[in-house]
């Protein structure tokens, strides 16, 4: 009788050691596929990170030019301007930066002038000669090589002081006394027609040049309003010998006892035969000729023209080409007082005939196309 318990036992003991071969190797192997999906997964979260990272290399250059573009106005795109991602592109209203623009509204401002000194049918309006009058009104700062025309009732007495600073008079313009400024044999602020012909030519074509101005209709009622009513620097000559000549001949009621009044005032300013008046004034009316008369500039090329009704921006820019923005700086403005007022030019013209208005117009008009100011229809028609 055969023995086959052995044979058996041993062909179990194979058919397990085989089954868990068999198990081991597929362990194995769905632990190698799972390692593989593992370094794959992990490989493509490095990649998306090293995208991220890596996708735009001017990046932070990108996010500059966004500063930047929020300092300056939105001109249109340009060539071989950059494209931004969406969420780099500015949102709401671009910014502009008041250094970039400003430099365009003074390149207008003479550009204007240069337009209007053209125009034939302004030409007894917009040219003079550069007289003595005009060199008197010219005061020159040798160490910094500057020449100011004096335009009175337009913050002159500021500008004087900022001059009589630089040329060393004083150490500072709070220092300055009030009646030294217009005291011209004091205030240290030689006039340009103190120079010889040679001297005068070399200074207006070297020189910085600048004036300032406002509303020719608001600067006429200023210059009455200091001169015949107020009369703060107390100089009688206004109400006592000039205010009764302009009533003598341009008071149309002869029984009114008033002191001068604006009506007299227009009067006289828009009689084409003014200038007998003016002869006998002198150098007084230079609180009430035009801008053209004073500066001249249709002959003379000034460098910056200042507007009283900007002056918070046109004084440090005035400064700051003149290359003395370290040195001294405007005196402080207070708010509102150069804004154009239209309530009071009505106030004062109230009353006053078309005719009238429309003559003393015809004087400054000049003074009104050459310096961008509109033209007063309200009071002319």
């Amino acid at each position: 009788m055969k023995n086959t318990h052995p044979q058996g036992s041993a062909q179990t003991l194979a058919g397990k050691i085989t089954e868990w071969l068999k198990f081991d190797n597929m362990h194995h192997q769905w632990l190698l596929l799972a390692a593989c999906f593992w370094v794959i997964f992990m490989f493509m979260v490095a990649s998306k990170f090293i995208t991220l990272t890596f996708k735009d290399p001017d990046a932070y250059s990108a996010k500059q030019e966004f500063l930047l573009l929020t300092a300056v106005p939105d001109v249109g795109k340009l060539p071989g301007e950059k494209h931004f991602p969406e969420e780099l592109k500015p949102t709401g209203k671009v910014l502009s930066d008041s250094r970039l623009v400003q430099p365009l509204v003074y390149m207008e401002r003479l550009e204007l002038i240069r337009n209007v000194c053209r125009d034939e049918a302004l030409k007894n309006l917009s040219h003079t000669a550069v007289s003595k009058f005009v060199l008197d009104r010219i005061f020159v700062c040798d160490k910094h090589k500057i020449l100011f025309c004096q335009t009175p009732k337009v913050g002159n007495t500021q500008w004087k002081k900022v001059l009589i600073v630089l040329n060393g008079a004083f150490p500072s313009i709070e220092e300055i006394p009030e009646n030294v400024v217009h005291d011209h044999e004091k205030n240290g602020l030689p006039r340009l027609s103190s120079f010889s012909d040679a001297e005068i030519q070399k200074r207006l074509k070297t020189y910085f040049k600048f004036f300032i101005v406002r509303d020719p209709f608001e600067r006429l009622i200023s210059a009455f309003k200091d001169k015949f009513v107020h009369n703060p620097r107390f100089e009688p000559w206004y109400r006592h010998e000039i205010a009764p000549g302009i009533i003598r001949k341009y008071r149309r009621n002869r029984t009114e006892t008033r002191g001068i009044q604006f009506e007299d005032f227009v009067r006289y300013l828009g009689d084409p035969n003014h200038r007998w008046l003016d002869l006998q004034f002198g150098d007084h009316i230079i609180h009430w000729v035009t801008y053209v008369e004073l500066c001249a500039p249709c002959e003379i090329k000034y460098s910056v023209i200042g507007h009283h009704e900007t002056l918070e921006d046109d004084a440090p820019y005035i400064l700051k080409e003149a290359g003395i923005d370290h040195l001294v700086s405007y005196p402080t403005i207070p708010p509102g007082i150069t804004v154009y007022n239209r309530t009071k030019v009505e106030r004062y013209f109230l009353g006053i005939s078309k005719r009238d208005i429309r003559r003393l117009y015809a004087r400054f008009e000049g003074d009104f196309k050459l310096f961008g100011y509109q033209k007063p229809d309200f009071l002319l028609n």
